[in-house]
């Protein structure tokens, strides 16, 4: 039997890659981020770009929503061994494979927590799901199933925090829950925040939300397809889909975006 766990693997749906950030273990079934490292050995290069930008070695980061921590190994090289990430993932199983690919990229200055963010502590119902079959992981929303696996809440402002300079939330139509629990986070250490914004239902109220909150925002939205990916793989399976983000920035920030639609109402077309 052969030592190499990346072969070990190979004829699994759960498989093992050196990728562009790193070796990562990912579920090949996924059909957005597991396919994206198995077909082109990254995953939504467009929003690592912006991470490598806004983070600076000695920071403290959080990522809700971290799903198998392809975004958080980008992050936590980028703040360095003097700075923290910070990363929620509910998902047991996702949970399991973030903190695998924290290990594997021997990132030790990540502490992940098996946990929701949301408005007020207490218990969430993650659905129980067949990670050997074929379907969308990152995307499961949470706050309407009643059988599953209890899971529990935090606010990110319970976390206490010295220092905070960036939040990245993708929380899967949860942001506003995110949003109403970090109050104090916000209004004290004002971070930069990217956050998901492609539901229209929540759409509006998130927006307001942030605008009360005295931040301006730009839309990003990166295609999921890179034509100069790790695996220089020239077929683009995801045709024209794109990731719908806001960069949003703290009113006394006076950095210019350039490139970036700023949303000036929350009356936004999809």
């Amino acid at each position: 039997m052969s030592a190499d766990p990346e072969a070990l693997l190979s004829d699994q749906h759960m498989r093992l890659k050196q990728c562009r950030h790193g070796p990562m273990l990912y579920n090949a079934l996924d059909i957005y981020v597991g396919r994206s490292f198995d077909l082109y050995g990254e995953f939504s290069h467009g929003e690592a770009d912006v991470f490598d930008q806004v983070l600076r070695p000695g920071m403290v980061a959080l990522d809700v929503g971290a799903n198998i921590g392809a975004h958080t190994i980008v992050m936590a090289r980028a703040v360095g061994p003097k700075g923290v990430i910070i990363a929620f993932e509910p998902q047991r199983v996702v949970f399991q494979m973030l903190c695998a690919n924290m290990a594997l990229n021997v990132l030790e200055n990540v502490r992940t927590f098996h946990a929701a963010a949301g408005a007020e502590a207490g218990e969430i119902v993650v659905p129980n799901i067949n990670y050997a079959a074929s379907g969308n992981f990152g995307g499961v929303s949470l706050g309407q199933y009643e059988n599953g696996e209890s899971v529990g809440v935090r606010t990110l402002d319970s976390l206490s925090l010295s220092q905070c300079q960036f939040i990245k939330i993708d929380a899967e139509g949860m942001e506003n829950e995110v949003l109403k629990g970090a109050g104090e986070t916000l209004s004290r250490f004002r971070p930069v925040l990217y956050v998901e914004n492609d539901r229209r239902e929540h759409s509006s109220e998130l927006i307001e939300r942030l605008f009360s909150a005295d931040y301006r925002l730009y839309w990003h939205r990166p295609p999921l397809f890179n034509p100069d990916n790790f695996f220089a793989n020239s077929e683009n399976v995801f045709e024209n889909l794109v990731s719908g983000n806001m960069l949003c920035l703290p009113k006394e920030n006076t950095t210019s975006v350039a490139g970036l639609p700023e949303i000036t109402s929350s009356n936004v077309d999809f």
